[in-house]
């Protein structure tokens, strides 16, 4: 190991759920017993993750209900969800250094408006905002936005990689030192400080400029979750952090070093690109314990809800198949970096059945599932951290509110005893903690 290693910390994001992540957790006994959308109840989970020195809550978010059948859809609470800028905004005001960073489409959204909601955010909170850039993989979101057709894969990272640019340009349009406030002279910001971006692309006309200030951090941090070919190269030219759903610490490897290369060869510094995996962790005082929650959350999926769900992220109905057969081959065969890819991979890996695979991913949103005592989650945390396949982790907890509560009493002190994690918080702003530098606007 490294001196540098030595020293390096990692970060820890925390994925937020009504009652957690697994899609049977409104069933366990341990999850709150009214379930239904409560802030009080995602102000305990923002607050205790803040407690526990996360660097960042994150709010996902989808344009449709469709992502089960009619039939499935009434039995998991997965989907009910309140609109994530209107919660952080709510969040921002009863926390003080936990960053928030939400979900905003680049394919049924506007660059400017999401420029103004995430710069606003940003002051809202003193620089803790974050954007989840998506390009809504999910086709029945067309359907609440004119009923069009949803668009191509290529079309959709065209249109993200532009609709970046754009918002980027926009949080550029004050110089940080504009805002004079002389009023000796009546003049509140230097007239040669504001910039009019006036693009023109292919997808946008947008004048600009955006009547917001610099952002306290500079800019709201830029996350997305590149799986594909488009989406790691997406991620490598435009994102800070990089969310990712890998089955092995051989996967992981293999998507970290891929998209740290694509980072360099895009002409930026790979160490301000931090890859993030998502690890759906359950964590109890021993092993013993933890896996009997687990089973117990696994015991209460519903085969039907179970089946839909793998559905969705195979991209293909597997209903028609025998649940304890072995898994079909995709007709596509599918992007190995993609979602679908990564699963059938897994699922060949292992010889699992449809069943199997659909327990595999219901725990945690097909991220990999870490069960276990503090000391075994952790030497899984720090051997991936160690060794070039994770900068830090988003969690996903299959269970709130004890998931979060557990993790926050028992991992998190066994992370900061190993050293892997920080004591304290450093500096006030998103930016400051995970380290990143302020991008330099680039002004034509």
């Amino acid at each position: 190991m490294s001196e540098q290693d030595k020293t390096r910390q990692m970060k820890l994001g925390l994925m937020l759920a009504q009652s957690g992540h697994h899609v049977a957790s409104w069933l366990h006994p341990e999850a709150w017993p009214d379930t239904e959308l409560d802030f009080s109840k995602l102000l305990h989970l923002a607050k205790t993750a803040e407690e526990g020195l996360f660097d960042f809550i994150f709010s996902a978010d989808s344009l449709s209900g469709e992502k089960f059948t009619p039939e499935t859809l009434p039995r998991t609470a997965i989907g009910v969800r309140i609109e994530p800028m209107t919660l952080l905004t709510a969040l921002a005001a009863v926390t003080e250094n936990i960053g928030l960073v939400c979900t905003a489409t680049t394919t049924y959204d506007q660059p400017y408006l999401v420029a103004r909601r995430f710069a606003s955010l940003d002051y809202v909170s003193g620089g803790r905002a974050g954007w989840n850039v998506v390009t809504s993989a999910h086709p029945p979101e067309a359907r609440n936005f004119g009923g069009g057709v949803h668009p191509n894969k290529e079309t959709r990272y065209r249109r993200a990689r532009e609709f970046v640019e754009v918002v980027n340009g926009l949080w550029d349009s004050f110089d940080q030192d504009a805002l004079t406030l002389d009023r000796a002279h009546a003049q509140y910001y230097d007239p040669a400080k504001l910039h009019v971006l006036n693009h023109e692309g292919e997808f946008f006309r947008v004048r600009g400029p955006l009547m917001i200030p610099k952002s306290p951090q500079g800019r709201p941090i830029v996350v997305q979750a590149g799986a594909s070919e488009d989406g790691r190269q997406l991620a490598a030219e435009t994102a800070e952090v990089v969310f990712t759903a890998q089955q092995s610490l051989e996967d992981a490897q293999i998507f970290y070093r891929d998209v740290k290369r694509r980072a360099r060869e895009a002409g930026r510094d790979p160490g301000s690109v931090l890859i993030m995996p998502g690890f759906g962790v359950l964590v109890r005082e021993t092993q013993a314990e933890a896996e009997d929650v687990f089973q117990q959350l696994q015991d209460l999926i519903n085969p039907d809800v179970g089946i839909s769900l793998l559905s969705r992220y195979m991209q293909t109905d597997m209903s028609k198949y025998d649940i304890d057969g072995p898994v079909p081959e995709l007709p596509s065969g599918g992007d190995v970096f993609s979602r679908a890819g990564l699963l059938l991979a897994a699922a060949r890996r292992d010889g699992l059945t449809i069943r199997q695979l659909y327990q595999k991913i219901a725990g945690g949103r097909g991220h990999f599932q870490l069960i276990g005592s503090p000391r075994h989650v952790a030497d899984v945390m720090e051997s991936w951290f160690h060794n070039e396949a994770a900068d830090g982790f988003n969690l996903v907890p299959p269970l709130f509110p004890t998931g979060v509560d557990e993790i926050v009493k028992r991992l998190v002190p066994e992370l900061q005893r190993r050293g892997l994690f920080r004591t304290a918080y450093e500096g006030k702003t998103l930016r400051e903690k995970l380290g990143l530098p302020t991008p330099i606007p680039q002004r034509v």
